[in-house]
């Protein structure tokens, strides 16, 4: 009777720990961060006067991939970037929450000319963001944007920066 008492509250023990773990699971997901698949076009940035820089990106165009960013990502590579994809143009606004590693953020219009970069601090809570409406936002290793002299009027060329501004152009008719 003892043995069985003691096998029942083992079996009581290892389905209560199966259950915690697999409750803990998709948290523990959540913090190693996401990782998306690199789009099969490189983004370009162009600045006048110097050569142009191809990155690797990342693309976060849904509310879920946007909240993520690159929050619990090791350091990005010199020639990586996430490129956040907003449904309209608008000022929006980021925090380095759970996100390790400094980033330069660059704000970008819908016609793909940078509007402001600023620097974000790891895991900071103060919010980043430009007086000027952005429909897209990259992220790139910070101290990237100084590097390579990304400021106001840079221009970043992509297929999905394309889309956008043959379709919503500035005056507000289809090119």
């Amino acid at each position: 009777m003892l043995c069985s008492m003691a096998s029942g509250r083992v079996a009581t023990f290892l389905a209560l720990m199966f259950f915690m773990v697999g409750s803990a699971l998709p948290a523990m997901a959540q913090m190693r961060g996401q990782t998306l698949p690199i789009d099969p076009v490189p983004l370009t940035i162009e600045n006048p006067g110097k050569l142009p820089i191809s990155l690797r990106i990342e693309i976060a165009d849904t509310d879920e991939r946007r909240a993520t960013g690159l929050m619990f990502r090791a350091p990005l590579a010199a020639d990586r970037g996430m490129l956040f994809v907003f449904d309209e143009t608008r000022i929006v606004s980021f925090w380095m929450k759970e996100t390790p590693s400094p980033l330069d953020l660059v704000f970008i219009n819908e016609d793909g000319a940078v509007t402001g970069v600023k620097q974000g601090v790891p895991y900071s809570l103060s919010p980043i963001e430009v007086e000027q409406p952005s429909r897209f936002v990259l992220e790139i290793a910070g101290g990237m944007a100084e590097r390579h002299g990304i400021t106001a009027g840079t221009v970043l060329k992509h297929p999905v920066i394309s889309r956008i501004s043959k379709v919503e152009p500035r005056t507000g008719t289809s090119n």
